[in-house]
């Protein structure tokens, strides 16, 4: 028999009664506040992926639509048309590309992967889908080859052979050339893969084969045998062919290249070693590494181009990989930054059989794609359109900012501009095909990524493009270091020690704001003038602190400390005897670092281009020889001049306008000392631990050894704010604008001693069961939040003051009450008094995002500053203007604060406090992003976990609108770069070198094909070359042959089942040549038609004119000459 236990049903019970209680609550304020977002507002969808292809092996052009094809290891095609027209596709099966071939001007593309599968690609829509699929199953492709406006594809495996599919219905046909009998008795052993493939530009009835051996052959596909072998010792890495089809060139392992004469298979016209040094007796030159690839083309007016990759001496092992321009008697050797991966050269004519002319040469390297323009002297580059430099620097951080104020993107490229590349070539970008997308939202959007280098770029990414605006290097600021021996030790990180960590800005004010990894942060100004700053403002901030015994009395905390006087001494000897600062950066032989930055910050002047520029530098100071900790979390606020950031070890707030700083505090200083969620330190020590700043004995007043100036104890004075009985006043300090003058401080408490924050990443807490031991460790700024609001409990008619939320890496969410002088001259002379108002709210896991809602629901803009050029003179300075609420009434009776951390979100009544709504997230995951969004339709909350979910929570009541399986958290770049923006758009680094977007919003996934770029265009194919009157005449052009008769099922009859399967994708060839690929798509075709069809009947009519002119001239002349001789007789005439 069950027990009954009389304690749990009166918990329940209770439980019953309190949930029923907080929801009559919570339904009783959020009446009159409607949602009008619903579950069907809501869809998830990729959009575009910006970025250079990750890890590229394969290159294609179109010649005329101007696309060009890049294909990578991990199956994806990345498609580029001009400026903006960008589309991205993917193998189902993840196989490496191999090799991409375009039907010339049919939009279609021919895929061949390393799983051995050939796919056809429809081209003609704006979202690209595979048509047919041949998958291979007895031999391994090698090389595939699909001829000019040919629908046959030769296809070479490893064994040798070299099979023919039909591209439109993608069978295979009977006609096979075996190996054997390409080479039959030339050599006793197996000739290797087929390494290349074409046909005769001037007689498409025979094909030119390569095998890796050495051996090329010279196939009749109509006689069905060779012609001709050609054998050379060395194996064979490509094969090109002069225009006129009587000779063709190879590139071999060794570094050479041999012409041969077709109809002189004996041996090499000629042998060349471009890079080979020759020998003084006339030997053969020294072997130099493979030339992996040669192209030969001709020009009308003069000599002829010849470009290879590879082929360098060995012994330029450091050398980089080269790209070789011969042209006539001038040999040009291009180094490039990565190593070639192919490269393509683009002529004037899509026609193998005439003068190709040359223009350009597009090289594909591992990290970078280069146009060189060869119709200039020195080979320029052309400027790259496309957003390929995200990489350049790897990204470690990223903020995506929609609807921002339309002259901000002007602004940012009339400054970034005047930082293009020099010396590129003025010509037009030649991969110029495609349409823009039509799109319906025409928002400025900007993304803003930080790099590792300590570079910050601006992009513009509106209309589902990205092009970069602005580019700020943050490392002009400190000292560079000539030498190894000179390099900065940080013990933070190895290497790249101007990383940027975290960023916060302002768009309305344009105030920016950087901190890094070396625990310094920058605010920077924007202005459309150049200056030189003579001396950059430092402010260098002591964050760390220890104490040798943890353990406090009962009441001790709650004794209400005494401020110091100028004249106090310190019982520390290291406040006693303050150490000077070096600002040197480097290990003091006499002990402990201490008292220096990490980094040291540039004495000489510094010019300072138009854009931003440095407004003030923020250090963290080593502690007895400890190194600061990494900065957790930043934020800025133009209206109130305030810069706040914080880590494991407590806050900041400095004010950047008098360059002072107003508060710093350990984390566990911010609690009230009265309240419950005050954490105790655990395992109390009582001897000094390494590194400590000062101890405390009983019987000494703590706040005696905080702050003071090592240079002046009369530097401190008291400022008035509004505290509680229980609370301490602040300290502010006098401004403070002196360069590489310190400012060391240290936190009023400790916090609880733990080890230094490795993994800033993931650094916050997880859960209780999975990170308990983190859990015992400090408790790290994880969020802040400058705004106007209630910071406690008071009447609700008053009206709502400055003040700043500061959210936990243990869940707390602490207030502290700002007191700001009146705007205009008294803000620069009178400080800004501050004052901590304890803990408002509780959740799980770290705070991640904190917003304010008036009472109408409507979200609360942050009080910001509208921008002002701050190097104007005094007549043409404008007083900057504190941009006005949207609508003061609404959240001057109450607020509600939206909280959002790893587990669990919740709505809390200002200025009451109580909670309103809560909503747990997720238990067996966590949040790693989360932010309050601005949609169409109204506000939630939009959440990425580390489950790979995507969720939505309405506002205020929190009601779960989308919860998708999205993207499984497989790579940490995924969980630092992931960002949400308003308006219904994200974004995440999916590699190293791209970005992926993506969309929540139905309105816009229903609208994504009219936004999407078209890489499709109706385009006439230019007419095939003048063969001429005597070639004409007695047959010297160009032999056509007939190859559905040759490689029909008619003639060469069925392939074998067993060798390739057929597998059909979502459309036929039909599909492909009626897809729609857009209304306006449509349109554009249709009015190219109509003009075309236009033309020609113009054409026609013209022609029909002339000819009826011609008739009756020819029918005057007749009468005539009837008239002449009708009277004559026969011989008379």
């Amino acid at each position: 028999m069950k027990k009954f236990n009389i304690r749990k049903v009166l918990d329940g019970l209770t439980a019953a009664s309190s949930s029923s209680a907080s929801a009559q609550s919570g339904n009783k304020e959020n009446d009159a506040i409607p949602e009008s977002l619903q579950s069907e507002h809501f869809q998830l969808c990729k959009t575009v992926r910006h970025g250079f292809p990750h890890q590229p092996s394969s290159m294609a052009f179109d010649p005329v639509q101007k696309i060009l094809a890049i294909g990578t290891q991990s199956g994806a095609l990345r498609l580029f048309g001009r400026a903006g027209v960008e589309c991205y596709c993917q193998h189902e099966s993840g196989a490496a590309v191999i090799q991409l071939q375009f039907l010339v001007n049919e939009g279609a593309l021919v895929s061949a992967l390393t799983d051995d599968s050939i796919h056809l690609w429809n081209l003609r829509q704006k979202q690209p889908a595979i048509l047919h699929t041949l998958k291979f199953s007895k031999e391994r492709i090698t090389f595939c080859h699909l001829p000019f406006q040919s629908k046959w594809l030769y296809v070479g495996t490893e064994r040798g052979n070299i099979y023919i599919v039909n591209v439109e219905s993608f069978t295979l046909s009977g006609y096979v050339i075996m190996w054997n009998k390409a080479i039959e008795l030339s050599t006793k052993t197996h000739p290797g893969p087929v390494v290349h493939i074409s046909d005769n530009p001037m007689d498409e009835g025979k094909l030119l084969i390569g095998y890796e051996c050495g051996i090329v052959v010279l196939w009749d596909l109509k006689c069905k045998k060779a012609d001709c072998r050609y054998n050379y010792d060395e194996a064979i890495h490509s094969v090109a062919w002069h225009h006129e089809g009587k000779q063709f060139i190879c590139s071999h392992s060794d570094g050479t290249l041999t012409t041969w004469n077709v109809r002189a298979p004996a041996k090499p016209v000629q042998t060349i070693t471009p890079h080979g040094k020759q020998s003084k007796d006339g030997k053969k030159p020294e072997p130099c590494k493979p030339i992996l690839k040669v192209e030969y083309k001709t020009t009308r007016a003069g000599d002829p181009f010849m470009v290879l990759s590879g082929g360098l001496s060995y012994d330029t092992l450091g050398r980089r990989s080269c790209l070789t321009v011969m042209h006539g008697k001038s040999t040009t050797v291009l180094e490039m930054d990565y190593p070639i991966v192919d490269f393509l050269t683009l002529c004037e004519t899509p026609y193998p059989n005439d003068f190709q002319e040359p223009y350009a040469v597009v090289v594909l390297l591992e990290k970078d794609l280069v146009v060189i323009d060869l119709g200039q002297i020195g080979y320029p580059i052309f400027e790259n359109p496309y957003p390929l430099s995200i990489h350049e620097s790897p990204v470690t951080c990223c903020e995506y900012f929609a609807d921002c104020p339309a002259e901000l993107i002007p602004a940012l490229y009339s400054v970034g501009c005047r930082q293009k590349r020099q010396g590129c070539s003025k010509k037009e970008w030649p991969i110029s095909g495609g349409n823009w997308g039509q799109g319906t939202h025409s928002y400025p959007e900007i993304l803003v990524t930080g790099h590792a280098d300590g570079s910050v770029k601006f992009w513009d990414a509106s209309v589902l493009m990205l092009q970069v605006l602005y580019k700020l290097k943050t490392a002009k600021v400190f000292e560079r270091a000539r030498g190894k021996e000179e390099k900065p030790s940080t013990d933070i990180v190895d290497e790249d020690p101007f990383a940027i960590q975290t960023l916060s800005w302002c768009p309305e004010s344009r105030i920016f704001c950087v901190a890094g990894v070396s625990a310094h942060v920058i605010i920077y100004r924007f202005s459309k003038q150049e200056v030189t700053t003579e001396v950059i403002q430092l402010l260098e901030v002591r964050l760390q602190c220890e104490l040798n015994d943890v353990g406090f009395p009962d009441g001790a905390v709650e004794q209400t400390p005494t401020l110091p006087t100028p004249g106090t001494t310190s019982s520390s000897p290291q406040e006693s005897e303050p150490t000077p600062p070096t600002s040197t950066g480097s290990n003091s032989s006499d002990g402990p670092r201490d008292n220096v930055p990490c980094l040291k910050v540039r004495s000489a002047p510094l010019n300072q281009s138009p854009g931003y520029q440095v407004e003030l530098v923020v250090q963290l100071l080593w502690v007895s020889g400890e190194p600061p900790q990494p900065i957790t979390s930043l934020a800025v606020n133009s209206a109130y001049g305030l810069v706040v950031f914080g880590n494991s070890n407590g806050l900041a707030v400095v004010d950047y306008l008098q360059k002072t700083l107003l508060l710093h505090m350990g984390t566990l200083e911010l609690y009230s000392p009265t309240e419950p969620y005050l954490r105790q330190p655990r395992s109390p020590r009582k001897t000094q631990p390494s590194g400590a700043v000062y101890e405390t004995n009983e019987g000494t007043n703590i706040t005696e050894e905080r702050c003071k100036s090592p240079t002046s104890a009369k530097m401190s004075r008291k400022i008035s704010s509004p505290t509680t009985e229980h609370k301490p006043e602040m300290v502010g300090y006098s401004p403070f604008t002196l360069s590489h003058t310190s400012l060391s401080v240290c936190p009023w408490l400790p916090t609880a001693p733990g080890p230094p924050d490795t993994n800033n990443a993931f650094a916050r807490s997880r859960s209780s069961s999975v990170t308990s031991i983190d859990r015992e460790s400090r408790e790290a700024i994880s969020s802040f939040q400058l705004c106007d609001s209630f910071p406690r409990k008071t009447d609700p008619a008053s009206a709502p003051g400055p003040s700043l939320w500061v959210g936990t890496s243990q869940g707390a969410v602490l207030a502290v009450s700002l007191s700001m002088p009146p705007e205009g001259d008294q803000r620069l002379q009178e400080h800004v008094g501050v004052s901590p108002c304890g803990t408002l709210v509780r959740l799980k896991g770290g705070v991640l995002t904190m917003a304010f809602l008036d009472t109408s629901g409507a979200l609360i803009p942050r009080p910001c500053e509208l921008w002002f050029e701050p190097n104007a003179t005094d007549q043409d300075r404008e007083r900057p203007k504190r941009r006005p609420p949207a609508s003061p009434p609404a959240y001057s009776e109450g607020q509600y604060a939206v909280v959002c951390s790893e587990k669990q979100a919740k709505v809390v009544s200002l200025p009451s406090h109580s909670c309103v709504h809560k909503h747990n997230i997720t238990e067996a995951s966590f949040v790693l992003r989360a932010e309050v969004v601005q949609l169409a339709g109204g506000l939630c909350i939009v959440c990425f976990c580390a489950n790979g979910h995507i969720m939505a929570l309405s506002l205020p009541s929190l009601r779960p609108l989308l919860d998708v399986n999205y993207l499984p958290l497989t790579d940490m770049r995924i969980a630092r770069t992931f960002c949400f923006s308003n308006l219904g758009q994200a974004l995440y680094m999916n590699s190293s070198m791209e970005i992926q977007r993506i969309t929540y919003i139905q309105e816009t996934c229903d609208n994504l094909q009219e936004m999407l770029s078209e890489l499709f265009t109706p385009v006439e194919t230019p007419e095939a070359p003048n063969r001429g009157f005597f070639k004409g005449l007695f047959g010297g052009g160009a032999q056509s042959l007939d190859r559905e008769d040759l490689f029909g099922e008619t003639t060469a009859g069925k392939a074998s089942s067993s060798l390739a399967q057929h597998i059909p994708g979502p459309g036929g060839m039909e599909g492909m040549k009626g897809a729609a690929s857009g209304v306006v798509g449509d349109l554009a075709r249709a009015r190219i038609a109509l003009d075309e069809r236009g033309q020609k009947l113009g054409e026609l009519e013209e022609r029909t004119a002339a000819m009826m002119a011609s008739a009756d001239s020819f029918s005057k002349h007749a009468h005539g000459i009837m008239l002449k001789y009708k009277d004559k007789k026969w011989y008379q005439l």
